[in-house]
């Protein structure tokens, strides 16, 4: 990993800024499984594993509601790993792994989670890769612990009511980005790769991930990821927050 960056937290505040507008309801879809954790621990500090974590937004407010807690952060991105290394310093164990690869696990500590949360990341991962996925993240946890997935996760029955949300969604976030109160995806990253400390990270992030990466986004109805989590061993999965066309579904090991 890089040396820490000296601006780390205005970097990680404009991660969180291009987010909050893409998702205005970001928050409430922590909260929801942060809640789930809770509910699982009785409240203490869980063991916990930030997957596909990014800048370790997660982890931050786990540690913020749950001081004590054991957070690992596992992404493959160099840029967002180096924000999230400074942000968390030696509060996160922070791992560097592709989860394209099934020997990810290899990467993390050898202790067992009580959690495993993620949230708008695992829609790049190819579908047959993301039913395996959940299998090795079962085998991860502990008895009794809990998985969360938040993700883009249309309801099948609204098909019609969907694409009016999407759109309406897509509308609004046009019009905060025409203020200027905050940078799109593409503004985001543009600045990163101008930043003197990150541009070396973004010019390697260009030789992990393909340019088409985009165009690859993968994103089934809610319903699949239960049946796929009940068919990966866990003993129960549904759905435990809704927010327009986005979703997070839980399963317990």
């Amino acid at each position: 990993m890089s040396a820490y960056l000296k601006n780390s937290l205005t970097w990680q505040e404009s991660w969180d800024r291009q987010q909050q507008a893409f998702m205005p309801d970001r928050e409430e879809r922590f909260a929801a499984m942060l809640t789930a954790v809770a509910a699982v621990t009785g409240g203490e500090p869980p063991r916990l594993l930030d997957l596909a974590g990014g800048t370790g937004a997660i982890s931050l407010r786990t540690l913020a509601r749950f001081p004590g807690a054991q957070v690992t952060v596992l992404d493959q991105d160099p840029v967002l790993l180096t924000i999230a290394e400074s942000s968390l310093r030696d509060r996160a164990t922070i791992v560097d792994a592709d989860l394209g690869d099934p020997g990810w696990r290899a990467k993390l500590p050898p202790e067992p989670f009580d959690a495993v949360l993620t949230a708008t990341a695992l829609h790049w991962l190819p579908v047959e890769r993301v039913s395996a996925l959940y299998a090795e993240v079962r085998e991860v946890l502990r008895p009794g612990g809990v998985f969360a997935n938040a993700d883009r996760m249309e309801e099948e029955g609204l098909p019609e009511l969907s694409r009016k949300l999407h759109d309406h969604a897509e509308a609004e976030r046009e019009a905060r980005y025409a203020t200027g109160a905050a940078t799109s995806w593409a503004q985001w990253w543009a600045l990163a790769a101008a930043d003197e400390c990150l541009a070396p990270k973004a010019a390697e992030r260009e030789r992990i991930y393909p340019s088409d990466r985009h165009s690859q986004e993968w994103t089934p109805p809610a319903s699949w990821h239960v049946e796929t989590l009940r068919a990966a061993g866990f003993r129960e999965a549904g759905l435990i927050w809704r927010g327009g066309m986005d979703a997070a579904v839980a399963a317990i090991r």
